[in-house]
């Protein structure tokens, strides 16, 4: 049995308890600073903490290595990260991070969706039920009465 370090749904929960804790720890940082900034030393911290997971794993990889199609796609991501991460800050700073959170999870349908029209992948009738449900359940958890 493989073990649980080395599957992906462990990975993954990791990903979202980590991310909770970011909507977290964010709208409380963002109180007394721009958000513009806020965002620039987050991203600080995590070139530091990128660096330093790289030198302790001995995943160095020599640039010149990487294809120049991975280049342009890992900076088209990067764009998109520092874009996605400058409106979800300055989310935090206008709103609640309960209401801010659940929209930016909507991210989850749009990769879904995305996913089928530019990767080819294929949803099944179950898995577009419960994108549908996500973003309902977006919706509702960010909707104030």
């Amino acid at each position: 049995m493989k073990s649980l370090a080395l599957s992906w749904p462990f990975w993954a929960v990791l990903s979202a308890v980590f991310a909770a804790l970011t909507a977290i720890f964010a709208k409380i940082g963002v109180e007394a600073v721009n958000s513009n900034m806020a965002t620039f030393i987050r991203t600080l911290v995590i070139v530091v903490a990128a660096a330093a997971v790289v030198l302790a794993t001995h995943s160095w990889q020599a640039p010149g290595s990487i294809s120049n199609r991975t280049w342009l796609f890992l900076l088209l991501s990067g764009l998109a990260t520092g874009a996605s991460w400058f409106c979800y800050f300055h989310a935090l700073k206008l709103g609640d991070a309960a209401q801010v959170a659940p929209i930016d999870k909507l991210s989850v349908v749009f990769v879904a969706v995305f996913a089928v029209l530019f990767l080819g992948e294929k949803l099944s009738l179950l898995n577009w039920l419960g994108v549908g449900l996500i973003a309902g359940g977006a919706v509702l958890v960010a909707y104030r009465t």
